[in-house]
């Protein structure tokens, strides 16, 4: 399983950025996957989630609302639509791809085994 994002950069505060996850495979329609992020000196927190299906998604609470996760099984790409973005946001934003079956587990960042290298949001 190979995962590589990409769209990060910088933006003001209020902007909007898109983050695109190209996977390897067939893993977007046979994986339950996620977005991550990890601040300096943080721990690496759940942001996003969806089943394989894509008829479910999950969101943390402080991103609920602002951010929407989506993905296209036939591109084999998972998206991050982040909009209204805040200072707070600021962070590495990485990807994962897990077979997951319970819905609790799909923002636990334990609970993935398959993971991207990231990609640099900065809201200013």
């Amino acid at each position: 399983v190979q995962l590589v994002e990409s769209g990060g950069g910088s933006v003001q505060a209020g902007g909007s950025l898109r983050l695109s996850c190209a996977a390897s495979g067939n893993i977007a329609s046979s994986y339950c996957m996620g977005w991550f992020r990890q601040a300096p000196g943080k721990e690496r927190e759940g942001v996003a989630a969806i089943t394989m299906t894509g008829g479910g998604t999950r969101y943390s609470d402080s991103v609920q609302g602002r951010f929407t996760i989506s993905k296209d099984n036939k591109k084999n790409t998972l998206y991050l639509q982040m909009d209204s973005l805040k200072p707070e946001d600021t962070a590495m934003y990485y990807c994962a791809a897990e077979r997951l079956t319970n819905w609790y587990l799909l923002l636990k960042p334990t609970s993935y085994k398959y993971w991207g290298q990231g990609t640099q949001v900065t809201v200013s």
